[in-house]
């Protein structure tokens, strides 16, 4: 199966020129500031994609996805999208996990202090999960910004390394966008945006 991944398109989807695939995976960040037209507009756009598969998982600007019950979220989301927010889904056998939590960064969405209360939801993840994707990255893993600090989470990467899924998918951290593999498993940064939020990046194209 040929898997699409990006992430942080902050409102600019309808510029991004995208290869064909089975499967998009979008790693949070749909909007700028996670107000309703903008979180409706990037369902419209998302929806209409033509591909098999199209999931996704909010990320720290996505307020809508935080303030709003679950029953008007899945009002909302079209038919054939499928969000994840601390939950899975299973895809002709691959299990794809999505959490939407990131460190605590000034006041933005989904934020949880580092420690227990960010484990809680790393802890959610379940064993045999292969693809796995969150907002923000692993501790030392395409986490650096453009002050140099390393901002990831260390319990997650813990976690990683327990779980070792074959595939991560996270953003975030615009300037850290790229590839490393580690002990199994293929991190991605796939933020689409670079820091000054220009469309930069390139979508990440990888078959499973």
């Amino acid at each position: 199966m040929k898997i699409l991944a990006i992430s942080d398109t902050h409102g600019q989807h309808s510029k991004l020129k995208l290869p064909d695939a089975d499967m998009i995976l979008h790693a949070g960040d749909i909007s700028k500031r996670g107000e309703e037209p903008e979180i409706l507009a990037f369902l419209d756009w998302f929806g209409h994609l033509d591909y098999r598969y199209k999931i996704f998982i909010a990320g720290n600007h996505d307020f809508y996805f935080e303030k709003s019950s679950a029953e008007k979220i899945r009002e909302v989301i079209p038919d054939n999208l499928i969000y994840l927010c601390d939950s899975g889904v299973t895809i002709e056998g691959i299990n794809i996990w999505g959490a939407p939590v990131t460190p605590t960064f000034f006041d933005w969405a989904f934020n949880r202090d580092r420690g227990g209360a960010i484990s809680r939801h790393w802890d959610l993840i379940p064993e045999g999960t292969d693809i796995l994707m969150t907002h923000g990255p692993v501790a030392g893993i395409l986490d650096t910004t453009c002050r140099g600090e390393a901002v990831g989470c260390a319990d997650l990467l813990k976690r990683v390394q327990e779980l070792k899924p074959k595939y991560y998918i996270g953003g975030h951290i615009h300037e850290a966008y790229g590839k490393q593999e580690s002990q199994g498993t293929t991190f991605f940064n796939a933020s689409v945006l670079d820091e000054r939020y220009r469309l930069k990046n390139e979508a990440w194209l990888f078959d499973y």
